[in-house]
């Protein structure tokens, strides 16, 4: 039986959300135990020409959210990109995770052969299929900016492990 659109995105957005909200509750911890400023973790890179940690939050929120409203054809909600500490990225995270749960498989699931067009009017648009954008586009973009804020993180000495990285399955 074929995986459902909605199982391969609603859900593991939904946990690694939550996952990266404990681990950045754990950095901010770290930070407070070993008199870090919380400034050196957000704007932490692992090089130089690289996004620091906030915005790899924020980008993260945002696949999280504009995928699954794509699919069900529906406006991506806008956030400002504004936040400086860890209390605003993870009242971020929360409103995305709202937004991701608001979705239900009826809205999601059928949107394999749905036309999604990136960049739209650019001359990078592309136009993709609903499973192709998910599978080889939306999910691949959420988890590297997952991954990168981990591995920022763990570079910084925050004591997380796979387990953090994967949460609650």
């Amino acid at each position: 039986m074929p995986i459902s659109m909605y199982s391969a995105s609603v859900p593991v957005f939904k946990q690694m959300l939550l996952a990266l909200a404990d681990v950045l509750a754990k950095a901010e911890a770290h930070a407070k135990a070993n008199g870090i400023d919380a400034e050196t973790l957000l704007q932490a890179r692992l090089a130089p020409d690289m996004f620091p940690l906030v915005r790899q939050v924020q980008i993260a929120c945002d696949f999280a959210k504009s995928v699954p409203a794509r699919l069900a054809g529906v406006e991506v909600p806008s956030y400002e990109d504004s936040e400086q500490n860890f209390a605003e990225l993870q009242t971020r995270i929360s409103n995305t995770l709202a937004v991701v749960e608001g979705f239900s498989a009826a809205q999601i699931d059928g949107s394999e052969d749905l036309e999604v067009v990136l960049r739209a009017g650019t001359p990078k648009e592309k136009k993709l299929n609903g499973q192709t954008y998910l599978l080889s586009y939306g999910l691949p973009q959420f988890f590297f900016h997952i991954t990168t804020s981990y591995a920022l993180l763990r570079h910084h000495g925050v004591e997380i492990g796979k387990r953090d990285y994967m949460g609650a399955y």
